[in-house]
């Protein structure tokens, strides 16, 4: 588990890296931290980043749209519950 925001950026970069085109991983990663500083302000101190089981929901709802991610990570840090459950939704098809 990486424990600072870089350490945090290089592990999700492959992910990332799948996940979008290459002109838009650098952008979703910059989204991600600013994701990661407002999850920690909703629900910090403890909860430092966007938790993995969420960040799974946002980048299966986001698709490869960048666009898409802003507007899901940011609907996860208001209530994550609902990108739960439209998540699990898309999973079970």
């Amino acid at each position: 588990m990486a424990l600072g925001s870089a350490q945090r950026r290089t592990e999700r970069r492959p992910r990332i890296e799948a996940a979008f085109p290459g002109a838009q991983v650098e952008p979703a990663l910059d989204l991600l931290d600013l994701a990661d500083r407002a999850w920690h302000d909703a629900y910090g101190p403890r909860d430092l980043a966007v938790p993995d089981g969420v960040l799974d929901d946002v980048l299966l709802l986001a698709g490869s749209d960048l666009a898409a991610l802003v507007v899901i990570a940011r609907q996860a840090v208001i209530d994550f519950r609902d990108v739960r459950v439209a998540a699990d939704a898309r999973r079970s098809g």
